[in-house]
């Protein structure tokens, strides 16, 4: 803190950083997430966790659209490259951790960067627009399908809007195994 700033003023810069991390304490150690096997809640929990901890890693670090665009949740690369870096971040910062912890993350951190621009690069995102990733059809397989931009209007309103879909189709695909679950025999029919 510099000596010209009031004291006041810097509690309330602490309070807006712990404000943004508010909540529980994780009941367990940090452990790598697959997206692809969560339940329904979990799913959503986890979405919400790490749209936040994305929001403050780019205002912190000050990271353009060419390495966290907007629409990064719609882009499953960006999703687990992301996510793998969050884990990162909080087994690093753990209390039990050594103290050159911090600096393997950013040193991490940076390697991480070039594969997110990469990624980014890839998939056509930017901070006006989006589109789907493209896709690569191999010999004997149905075309792609053609891509179009969309404009990004609320980002905010998006990402709530996705992952409700999200929540809710994960929520259908485990309906529909339980359905067809056997109850006798414990076997999938």
């Amino acid at each position: 803190m510099d000596d010209n700033t009031p004291e006041s003023e810097a509690v309330e810069d602490e309070d807006d950083f712990d404000a943004e991390f508010e909540g529980p304490l994780p009941v367990e150690p940090p452990h790598p997430i697959n997206w692809n096997l969560l339940s329904p809640e979990d799913l959503e929990a986890e979405w919400l966790e790490l749209n936040r901890w994305v929001h403050w890693l780019r205002n912190t670090y000050g990271l353009p659209a060419s390495v966290i665009p907007p629409f990064w949740h719609h882009h499953p690369e960006l999703l687990w490259e992301l996510s793998a870096l969050h884990l990162h971040w909080l087994c690093s910062y753990d209390a039990e951790k050594t103290g050159s912890a911090p600096l393997a993350w950013h040193r991490d951190f940076a390697d991480t960067r070039l594969r997110l621009r990469d990624w980014v690069a890839a998939a056509g995102t930017r901070l006006d627009r989006d589109r789907p990733t493209r896709q690569t059809s191999w010999p004997g397989e149905p075309a792609a399908p053609s891509i179009e931009d969309i404009v990004i209007e609320d980002r905010e309103t998006d990402f709530v809007e996705f992952v409700l879909a999200e929540v809710t189709k994960r929520r259908e695909e485990e309906d529909q195994f339980y359905r067809s679950l056997d109850l006798s025999t414990g076997e999938v029919s």
